[in-house]
Protein backbone atom coordinates (compact mmCIF):
# COMPACT_ATOMS: atom_id res chain seq x y z
CA UNK A 1 0.00 0.00 0.00
CA UNK A 2 1.26 3.37 -0.90
CA UNK A 3 2.26 5.79 1.58
CA UNK A 4 -0.22 8.38 2.18
CA UNK A 5 1.29 11.96 1.29
CA UNK A 6 -0.23 15.36 1.14
CA UNK A 7 -0.80 17.44 -1.72
CA UNK A 8 -1.60 20.80 0.12
CA UNK A 9 1.03 23.69 -0.25
CA UNK A 10 2.02 25.13 3.29
CA UNK A 11 2.55 29.13 1.63
CA UNK A 12 -1.00 29.52 0.23
CA UNK A 13 -3.12 31.61 2.23
CA UNK A 14 -6.83 32.19 1.54
CA UNK A 15 -8.20 34.85 -1.37
CA UNK A 16 -8.21 38.27 -0.56
CA UNK A 17 -11.83 39.07 0.51
CA UNK A 18 -14.26 39.98 -2.18
CA UNK A 19 -14.69 43.21 -0.77
CA UNK A 20 -11.26 44.15 -0.25
CA UNK A 21 -10.70 43.24 -3.68
CA UNK A 22 -14.02 45.81 -4.82
CA UNK A 23 -12.19 48.48 -2.78
CA UNK A 24 -8.59 47.93 -3.60
CA UNK A 25 -10.18 48.25 -7.84
CA UNK A 26 -12.09 51.64 -6.66
CA UNK A 27 -8.52 52.61 -4.70
CA UNK A 28 -7.00 52.08 -8.32
CA UNK A 29 -8.78 53.70 -10.58
CA UNK A 30 -8.64 56.67 -8.25
CA UNK A 31 -5.39 57.05 -8.26
CA UNK A 32 -4.82 58.33 -4.86
CA UNK A 33 -2.46 56.14 -3.45
CA UNK A 34 -0.39 57.94 -1.11
CA UNK A 35 -2.21 58.38 2.46
CA UNK A 36 -2.19 61.73 2.40
CA UNK A 37 -3.50 62.67 -1.02
CA UNK A 38 -6.86 62.53 -0.26
CA UNK A 39 -9.75 64.99 -1.21
CA UNK A 40 -10.74 67.38 1.40
CA UNK A 41 -13.04 66.15 4.29
CA UNK A 42 -12.32 62.70 3.38
CA UNK A 43 -10.73 60.53 5.99
CA UNK A 44 -8.92 58.47 3.55
CA UNK A 45 -8.47 54.56 3.99
CA UNK A 46 -5.13 54.77 6.28
CA UNK A 47 -6.49 56.86 8.78
CA UNK A 48 -9.71 54.97 8.87
CA UNK A 49 -7.53 51.22 9.51
CA UNK A 50 -5.96 53.03 12.39
CA UNK A 51 -9.22 54.38 13.94
CA UNK A 52 -10.79 50.71 13.96
CA UNK A 53 -7.62 48.64 14.75
CA UNK A 54 -7.44 51.22 17.69
CA UNK A 55 -10.74 50.49 18.56
CA UNK A 56 -9.85 46.64 18.07
CA UNK A 57 -7.24 46.49 20.03
CA UNK A 58 -8.99 49.42 23.22
CA UNK A 59 -5.69 51.54 22.27
CA UNK A 60 -5.77 55.19 22.25
CA UNK A 61 -3.07 55.42 18.96
CA UNK A 62 -2.70 53.94 15.94
CA UNK A 63 -0.18 53.95 13.10
CA UNK A 64 0.00 51.98 10.24
CA UNK A 65 3.32 51.35 8.45
CA UNK A 66 5.40 50.04 5.71
CA UNK A 67 6.01 46.93 7.76
CA UNK A 68 5.81 45.17 11.32
CA UNK A 69 9.39 45.59 11.40
CA UNK A 70 9.79 49.23 10.49
CA UNK A 71 6.97 49.39 13.48
CA UNK A 72 9.50 48.28 15.91
CA UNK A 73 11.94 50.50 14.39
CA UNK A 74 9.82 53.78 14.94
CA UNK A 75 8.39 52.45 18.20
CA UNK A 76 12.31 52.04 19.73
CA UNK A 77 13.43 55.71 18.51
CA UNK A 78 9.64 57.36 19.27
CA UNK A 79 10.65 55.60 22.66
CA UNK A 80 14.13 58.04 22.53
CA UNK A 81 16.29 54.92 22.93
CA UNK A 82 19.99 55.78 23.12
CA UNK A 83 22.69 55.56 20.65
CA UNK A 84 24.25 52.07 22.17
CA UNK A 85 21.46 51.45 24.63
CA UNK A 86 21.05 47.54 25.91
CA UNK A 87 17.57 46.19 24.85
CA UNK A 88 16.28 43.20 26.61
CA UNK A 89 14.73 40.62 23.74
CA UNK A 90 13.92 37.09 23.18
CA UNK A 91 16.77 34.50 22.27
CA UNK A 92 14.03 32.42 20.27
CA UNK A 93 12.27 35.03 17.93
CA UNK A 94 12.69 36.14 13.92
CA UNK A 95 15.42 38.17 12.80
CA UNK A 96 13.05 41.38 12.76
CA UNK A 97 13.81 41.73 16.19
CA UNK A 98 17.12 41.99 16.76
CA UNK A 99 17.14 44.08 13.50
CA UNK A 100 15.12 46.43 14.53
CA UNK A 101 17.16 47.08 18.12
CA UNK A 102 20.32 47.04 15.87
CA UNK A 103 18.31 49.80 13.55
CA UNK A 104 17.47 51.96 16.15
CA UNK A 105 21.32 51.89 17.77
CA UNK A 106 20.13 49.52 20.42
CA UNK A 107 22.27 46.80 21.48
CA UNK A 108 20.39 43.06 21.77
CA UNK A 109 20.54 41.40 25.17
CA UNK A 110 19.28 37.97 24.66
CA UNK A 111 17.17 36.15 27.37
CA UNK A 112 16.90 32.54 27.56
CA UNK A 113 13.39 30.37 26.62
CA UNK A 114 12.01 28.19 28.12
CA UNK A 115 10.58 24.65 26.65
CA UNK A 116 6.92 26.16 26.56
CA UNK A 117 8.78 28.73 24.13
CA UNK A 118 8.25 31.93 26.22
CA UNK A 119 10.61 34.13 28.15
CA UNK A 120 12.22 32.79 31.14
CA UNK A 121 11.26 35.39 33.43
CA UNK A 122 14.34 33.96 35.65
CA UNK A 123 16.94 35.13 33.12
CA UNK A 124 15.14 38.33 32.52
CA UNK A 125 15.65 39.24 35.78
CA UNK A 126 19.36 38.07 35.29
CA UNK A 127 19.83 39.72 32.42
CA UNK A 128 18.16 43.15 34.21
CA UNK A 129 20.87 43.28 36.73
CA UNK A 130 23.55 42.39 34.51
CA UNK A 131 22.85 44.26 31.45
CA UNK A 132 21.57 47.62 32.62
CA UNK A 133 19.16 47.54 30.29
CA UNK A 134 16.12 49.73 30.84
CA UNK A 135 13.85 48.37 27.59
CA UNK A 136 12.37 44.52 27.57
CA UNK A 137 11.03 44.30 23.74
CA UNK A 138 8.81 41.09 23.74
CA UNK A 139 8.56 39.05 20.99
CA UNK A 140 5.46 36.85 21.57
CA UNK A 141 6.84 34.65 19.04
CA UNK A 142 5.01 31.82 17.43
CA UNK A 143 1.53 33.65 19.25
CA UNK A 144 3.03 31.93 22.40
CA UNK A 145 3.01 34.14 25.74
CA UNK A 146 4.39 34.22 28.70
CA UNK A 147 2.38 34.83 31.72
CA UNK A 148 1.84 38.77 31.48
CA UNK A 149 0.69 39.34 34.80
CA UNK A 150 3.82 37.97 36.47
CA UNK A 151 5.91 39.35 33.77
CA UNK A 152 4.24 42.72 34.10
CA UNK A 153 5.04 43.01 38.37
CA UNK A 154 8.56 42.01 38.09
CA UNK A 155 9.25 44.86 34.83
CA UNK A 156 7.16 47.17 37.10
CA UNK A 157 9.00 46.39 39.85
CA UNK A 158 12.42 46.36 38.32
CA UNK A 159 11.25 49.78 36.15
CA UNK A 160 11.59 48.24 32.81
CA UNK A 161 9.56 49.79 30.18
CA UNK A 162 7.74 47.50 27.91
CA UNK A 163 6.84 47.39 23.80
CA UNK A 164 5.11 44.23 22.78
CA UNK A 165 6.11 42.56 19.07
CA UNK A 166 2.83 40.84 18.76
CA UNK A 167 3.62 39.90 15.08
CA UNK A 168 2.20 36.87 15.61
CA UNK A 169 -0.73 37.36 18.58
CA UNK A 170 -3.07 40.07 16.79
CA UNK A 171 -6.38 38.84 17.81
CA UNK A 172 -4.84 37.11 20.58
CA UNK A 173 -5.35 37.79 24.60
CA UNK A 174 -4.48 36.86 27.86
CA UNK A 175 -7.58 36.54 30.34
CA UNK A 176 -9.52 38.58 27.82
CA UNK A 177 -6.63 41.09 27.95
CA UNK A 178 -5.89 41.89 23.92
CA UNK A 179 -1.76 41.34 23.61
CA UNK A 180 -0.10 44.49 22.69
CA UNK A 181 -2.12 46.46 25.48
CA UNK A 182 0.74 45.43 28.25
CA UNK A 183 3.38 48.00 27.83
CA UNK A 184 3.89 51.13 26.82
CA UNK A 185 3.86 50.32 22.82
CA UNK A 186 3.03 47.38 20.35
CA UNK A 187 4.08 46.04 17.14
CA UNK A 188 1.86 43.73 14.91
CA UNK A 189 2.28 42.59 11.27
CA UNK A 190 0.04 42.67 8.04
CA UNK A 191 2.61 40.67 5.91
CA UNK A 192 1.31 37.87 4.40
CA UNK A 193 1.92 34.89 6.44
CA UNK A 194 -0.05 36.74 9.60
CA UNK A 195 -3.42 37.42 10.76
CA UNK A 196 -4.64 39.71 7.68
CA UNK A 197 -2.56 39.89 4.63
CA UNK A 198 -1.25 42.93 3.15
CA UNK A 199 1.99 41.23 1.56
CA UNK A 200 3.80 43.92 4.15
CA UNK A 201 2.62 46.44 6.27
CA UNK A 202 2.46 47.22 10.33
CA UNK A 203 0.63 48.59 13.24
CA UNK A 204 1.81 50.29 16.35
CA UNK A 205 -0.32 51.41 18.71
CA UNK A 206 0.24 53.02 22.13
CA UNK A 207 -1.96 55.29 24.99
CA UNK A 208 1.04 57.55 24.88
CA UNK A 209 0.59 61.01 23.51
CA UNK A 210 4.60 62.09 22.99
CA UNK A 211 5.58 58.77 21.92
CA UNK A 212 2.96 58.63 19.53
CA UNK A 213 3.33 62.26 18.41
CA UNK A 214 7.47 61.34 17.69
CA UNK A 215 6.05 57.51 15.77
CA UNK A 216 3.39 59.99 13.30
CA UNK A 217 6.61 62.28 12.51
CA UNK A 218 8.90 59.39 12.31
CA UNK A 219 6.68 57.51 9.73
CA UNK A 220 6.58 60.41 7.58
CA UNK A 221 4.00 62.88 7.91
CA UNK A 222 5.37 65.98 6.86
CA UNK A 223 3.23 68.38 8.63
CA UNK A 224 0.19 66.57 7.75
CA UNK A 225 -0.16 65.11 10.98
CA UNK A 226 -3.33 66.62 11.51
CA UNK A 227 -5.11 64.47 9.08
CA UNK A 228 -4.63 61.15 11.51
CA UNK A 229 -7.55 60.37 13.20
CA UNK A 230 -5.93 58.17 15.69
CA UNK A 231 -3.33 60.02 16.84
CA UNK A 232 -2.57 63.16 19.51
CA UNK A 233 -4.21 66.35 18.97
CA UNK A 234 -2.48 68.74 17.41
CA UNK A 235 -0.70 70.53 20.95
CA UNK A 236 1.32 67.50 21.06
CA UNK A 237 3.64 67.77 17.91
CA UNK A 238 4.37 71.64 18.85
CA UNK A 239 7.88 71.23 19.68
CA UNK A 240 8.38 67.48 18.38
CA UNK A 241 7.59 67.85 14.94
CA UNK A 242 10.64 70.17 14.53
CA UNK A 243 12.75 68.21 16.41
CA UNK A 244 12.02 64.44 14.80
CA UNK A 245 13.48 63.04 11.35
CA UNK A 246 11.49 61.78 8.59
CA UNK A 247 11.90 58.16 8.40
CA UNK A 248 9.31 57.87 5.60
CA UNK A 249 8.17 54.30 6.38
CA UNK A 250 4.14 55.12 5.90
CA UNK A 251 0.92 52.69 4.91
CA UNK A 252 -0.33 53.62 1.08
CA UNK A 253 -4.08 53.48 0.88
CA UNK A 254 -4.29 50.38 -1.30
CA UNK A 255 -2.51 48.11 1.66
CA UNK A 256 -5.19 50.11 3.88
CA UNK A 257 -8.11 49.49 1.96
CA UNK A 258 -7.52 45.47 1.92
CA UNK A 259 -6.84 45.16 5.59
CA UNK A 260 -10.31 46.61 6.90
CA UNK A 261 -12.40 44.00 5.20
CA UNK A 262 -9.89 41.40 7.24
CA UNK A 263 -9.61 43.21 10.59
CA UNK A 264 -13.87 43.06 10.34
CA UNK A 265 -13.63 39.32 10.25
CA UNK A 266 -10.59 38.70 12.75
CA UNK A 267 -12.01 37.17 15.12
CA UNK A 268 -13.61 34.73 12.74
CA UNK A 269 -10.61 33.71 11.10
CA UNK A 270 -9.26 33.13 14.49
CA UNK A 271 -11.78 30.98 15.75
CA UNK A 272 -10.91 28.75 12.35
CA UNK A 273 -7.20 29.14 12.79
CA UNK A 274 -7.99 27.48 16.63
CA UNK A 275 -10.23 25.12 15.08
CA UNK A 276 -7.16 23.47 12.60
CA UNK A 277 -4.38 24.29 15.52
CA UNK A 278 -6.77 21.68 17.55
CA UNK A 279 -6.80 19.00 15.04
CA UNK A 280 -3.48 18.35 14.77
CA UNK A 281 -2.65 19.22 18.71
CA UNK A 282 -4.89 16.54 19.66
CA UNK A 283 -3.24 13.71 17.52
CA UNK A 284 0.51 14.99 18.40
CA UNK A 285 0.10 15.22 21.66
CA UNK A 286 -0.41 11.34 21.96
CA UNK A 287 2.87 10.76 20.90
CA UNK A 288 5.29 10.46 24.01
CA UNK A 289 8.01 11.16 21.63
CA UNK A 290 6.82 14.88 21.16
CA UNK A 291 6.62 17.54 23.64
CA UNK A 292 4.14 20.66 22.33
CA UNK A 293 4.09 23.90 24.55
CA UNK A 294 1.74 24.11 27.08
CA UNK A 295 -1.12 27.01 26.27
CA UNK A 296 -2.31 27.91 29.87
CA UNK A 297 -6.12 28.31 30.69
CA UNK A 298 -5.52 32.24 30.65
CA UNK A 299 -4.29 32.25 26.66
CA UNK A 300 -6.45 32.90 24.16
CA UNK A 301 -3.82 32.07 21.43
CA UNK A 302 -4.16 31.88 17.30
CA UNK A 303 -2.91 29.07 16.21
CA UNK A 304 -2.06 29.71 13.04
CA UNK A 305 1.42 27.49 13.49
CA UNK A 306 2.16 24.84 15.50
CA UNK A 307 5.59 24.14 17.48
CA UNK A 308 6.75 20.56 19.51
CA UNK A 309 10.37 19.37 20.50
CA UNK A 310 11.18 16.13 19.62
CA UNK A 311 12.54 14.36 22.79
CA UNK A 312 15.44 12.21 21.68
CA UNK A 313 16.57 12.90 18.54
CA UNK A 314 19.82 14.00 17.91
CA UNK A 315 20.77 16.70 14.90
CA UNK A 316 20.83 13.86 12.48
CA UNK A 317 17.63 12.30 13.46
CA UNK A 318 16.50 15.82 13.12
CA UNK A 319 17.06 15.79 9.86
CA UNK A 320 16.03 13.08 8.75
CA UNK A 321 12.53 13.11 9.87
CA UNK A 322 12.28 16.52 7.87
CA UNK A 323 13.34 15.30 5.55
CA UNK A 324 11.07 12.10 5.66
CA UNK A 325 8.65 14.78 6.18
CA UNK A 326 9.04 16.71 3.13
CA UNK A 327 8.99 13.55 1.05
CA UNK A 328 5.27 12.98 2.26
CA UNK A 329 4.39 16.93 1.13
CA UNK A 330 4.36 18.25 5.01
CA UNK A 331 6.79 21.16 5.38
CA UNK A 332 8.40 21.86 8.43
CA UNK A 333 11.09 24.61 9.43
CA UNK A 334 13.76 23.24 11.99
CA UNK A 335 15.16 25.66 14.39
CA UNK A 336 18.15 23.20 14.62
CA UNK A 337 19.70 23.43 10.76
CA UNK A 338 23.33 24.63 11.19
CA UNK A 339 22.79 27.28 8.70
CA UNK A 340 19.88 29.53 8.47
CA UNK A 341 16.75 28.65 5.94
CA UNK A 342 14.11 30.70 4.86
CA UNK A 343 12.54 32.96 7.52
CA UNK A 344 14.36 30.75 9.98
CA UNK A 345 17.35 31.46 11.85
CA UNK A 346 18.67 31.72 15.46
CA UNK A 347 20.97 33.93 17.75
CA UNK A 348 24.22 32.55 16.71
CA UNK A 349 23.96 33.63 12.60
CA UNK A 350 22.78 37.08 13.49
CA UNK A 351 26.49 37.73 13.66
CA UNK A 352 25.66 41.97 13.81
CA UNK A 353 25.23 41.26 16.82
CA UNK A 354 27.27 40.47 19.69
CA UNK A 355 27.69 36.38 20.71
CA UNK A 356 26.11 35.73 23.45
CA UNK A 357 25.96 32.32 25.67
CA UNK A 358 22.39 30.58 25.70
CA UNK A 359 22.55 26.96 26.45
CA UNK A 360 19.02 26.22 27.47
CA UNK A 361 17.89 28.46 24.63
CA UNK A 362 20.28 26.13 22.23
CA UNK A 363 19.06 22.95 23.78
CA UNK A 364 15.60 23.58 23.03
CA UNK A 365 16.00 25.08 19.29
CA UNK A 366 18.03 22.00 18.26
CA UNK A 367 14.82 19.59 18.54
CA UNK A 368 12.31 22.19 17.66
CA UNK A 369 10.13 22.44 15.03
CA UNK A 370 7.46 24.73 13.02
CA UNK A 371 4.71 24.56 10.90
CA UNK A 372 2.47 26.56 9.54
CA UNK A 373 -1.51 25.78 9.58
CA UNK A 374 -2.89 27.83 6.47
CA UNK A 375 -6.73 28.56 6.60
CA UNK A 376 -6.18 26.77 2.96
CA UNK A 377 -6.20 23.21 4.97
CA UNK A 378 -9.80 21.52 5.87
CA UNK A 379 -9.83 19.77 9.05
CA UNK A 380 -9.41 16.88 7.66
CA UNK A 381 -5.85 17.85 5.80
CA UNK A 382 -5.14 19.25 9.24
CA UNK A 383 -5.46 15.01 10.51
CA UNK A 384 -3.85 14.01 7.68
CA UNK A 385 -0.71 15.88 8.54
CA UNK A 386 -0.49 15.17 11.94
CA UNK A 387 -0.77 11.51 11.20
CA UNK A 388 1.80 11.50 8.84
CA UNK A 389 4.13 13.50 11.14
CA UNK A 390 3.62 10.47 13.83
CA UNK A 391 4.12 7.91 11.25
CA UNK A 392 7.47 9.68 9.57
CA UNK A 393 8.44 10.32 13.69
CA UNK A 394 7.96 6.37 13.65
CA UNK A 395 10.17 5.11 11.13
CA UNK A 396 12.09 7.91 9.22
CA UNK A 397 12.06 7.39 5.35
CA UNK A 398 9.17 6.41 2.64
CA UNK A 399 9.06 8.50 -0.22
CA UNK A 400 5.97 9.83 -1.82
CA UNK A 401 3.81 7.55 -4.40
CA UNK A 402 0.61 7.96 -5.45
CA UNK A 403 -2.12 8.70 -2.88
CA UNK A 404 -3.95 6.50 -0.78
CA UNK A 405 -7.39 5.22 -1.78
CA UNK A 406 -8.81 6.70 1.53
CA UNK A 407 -7.55 9.80 0.36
Amino acid sequence: MAERCFRGNFTQQEAIPEEAIARAVEVLRGGRLHRYNVPDGEAGEVALLEQEFAAYQGSRYCLACASGGYALHVALKAYGLAPGASVLTNAFTLSPVPGAIDNAGGRPVLVETTEDLVLDLGDLEAKIDSSGARLLLLSHMRGHQADMERLCTLLETRGIVLIEDCAHTMGAAWKGRRSGSFGLAACFSTQTYKHINSGEGGLLTSDDPDLMARAVILSGSYMLYGRHKAAPPAEAYADIALETPNYSGRMDVLRAAILRPQLRDLDRQVARWNERYRAIEALLQQSPALYLPVRPAEEGYVGSSIQFLVRELDGSGCAAFQRACRERGVALKWFGEPLPSGYTSRHDSWRYIQAQSLPVSDAILARLFDMRIPLTFSLQDCRLIAEILLECLAAFGGTCGEPAAAQ
